[in-house]
């Protein structure tokens, strides 16, 4: 399937630097035409399906039910920013929305009076391939510092045919505390909508 080839060729993958400490990835297909799109809908997130006692892996992202309005919001708040009109009835495509969070190790090894610091992170996540990462050089003993680490995925699909568009992933460090949480998760959402190509448009869709 056009889908299918889409989201796993390395070759559509764009890693850019966004706001401080986030990182965006986004893919678009070839296929895709954003040309005329006016109207949207955001959709709820899908409920997890439970097979016996194990959550399935179908759903990659979840949250609680609070953060997941605030999520849905923000991507309501950002797509209206580029011009677009959010409906429920008929629209122009869709968006679909994931996220979740993972206990980190920032490990921080130092060397002859600087700093080197190893990252590694999930990619498109365990369901898109692995990561990268890598070691070079001697190190002293490292420093290593737990944090908490969300991702976030937006989709846009044509709510006709079901393909998918467009996806851009945000991954950044999130507080703990709930309401910096979703103030973490907001950052997120406008950097990777900031990546959409219509953004770079944003004048001419608003008129």
């Amino acid at each position: 399937m056009r889908t299918t080839q889409f989201l796993t060729t390395a070759a559509l993958l764009a890693l850019g630097a966004c706001a401080p400490g986030i990182s965006v990835r986004t893919a678009l297909s070839p296929d895709a035409s954003l040309h005329g799109l006016r109207t949207f809908r955001v959709l709820p997130t899908p409920k997890p399906k439970i097979v016996g006692a194990v959550s399935s892996t179908n759903d990659p992202m979840l949250v609680n039910s609070i953060s997941n309005r605030a999520l849905r919001n923000d991507l309501v708040q950002e797509f209206a920013g580029l011009g677009y009109v959010a409906s429920d009835s008929n629209p122009d495509f869709c968006v679909a929305y994931y996220a979740s969070t993972n206990q980190k190790l920032d490990v921080t090894y130092w060397d002859y009076g600087y700093a080197w610091q190893p990252r590694w992170w999930s990619g498109w996540g365990r369901r898109w391939g692995r990561g990268w990462g890598g070691d070079w050089g001697m190190q002293s003993a490292p420093t290593v510092t737990q944090y908490t680490e969300g991702t976030v995925i937006v989709d846009v699909f044509d709510p006709k045919t079901k393909d998918l568009l467009w996806r851009g992933q945000g991954v950044t460090a999130v507080s703990d505390n709930e309401q910096q949480y979703e103030q973490d998760l907001k950052k997120a959402v406008e950097a990777i909508v900031d990546k959409f190509p219509a953004a770079a448009n944003k004048v001419a869709l608003t008129q």
